[in-house]
């Protein structure tokens, strides 16, 4: 599918926040809540289908920005979009003179977004085992595997 349509723009701060869409990649409000006033918000449209994807990048130290939640409509999954939003903020650190890292983590039953991750460039560098167990009263499942460690991953950005 080409993204000729499909625009990335930072979401102003009058706009709501797509919660519908960052519940997808984060099944906690609360926790949503606790970092999403903090994060720049990416949103990907297409044509007349409205908001589709959504990226948060939150700002943990100086020169480091970690995207704390990436989702696409489920309508829109496997079909680029991520890959597209995620190709746009990697860009947009570049441009940004003050970025000099981005970190991103996913759950270790997330497979296809460890392999997205790393075909972008980004490279694991820890485990933290029993995340999700410790911080979510339900367990969470994908495909069959129990997510229960959160890898971390990241990518030095040079300047664009």
């Amino acid at each position: 599918m080409t993204h000729e349509m499909m625009a990335v723009r930072r979401l102003l701060a009058s706009e709501p926040a797509p919660m519908e869409l960052l519940l997808l990649a984060d099944p906690s409000e609360e926790v949503i809540a606790s970092y999403l006033p903090r994060s720049a918000v990416y949103v990907a449209e297409y044509a007349d289908a409205g908001v589709i994807g959504v990226c948060a990048l939150l700002p943990t130290r100086p020169g480091v920005l970690e995207i704390v939640n990436v989702a696409v409509d489920e309508a829109w999954q496997r079909q680029g979009v991520a890959s597209s939003v995620l190709r746009e903020v990697i860009a947009f650190a570049k441009e940004e003179r003050a970025v000099d890292r981005l970190e991103i983590a996913t759950g270790n039953s997330s497979l296809a977004q460890l392999r997205l991750y790393q075909r972008l460039g980004f490279r694991m560098t820890h485990i933290e085992q029993d995340y999700f167990v410790k911080r979510y009263p339900q367990p969470i499942y994908e495909d069959g595997l129990q997510c229960r460690d959160l890898v971390h991953l990241a990518m030095d950005v040079p300047a664009g």
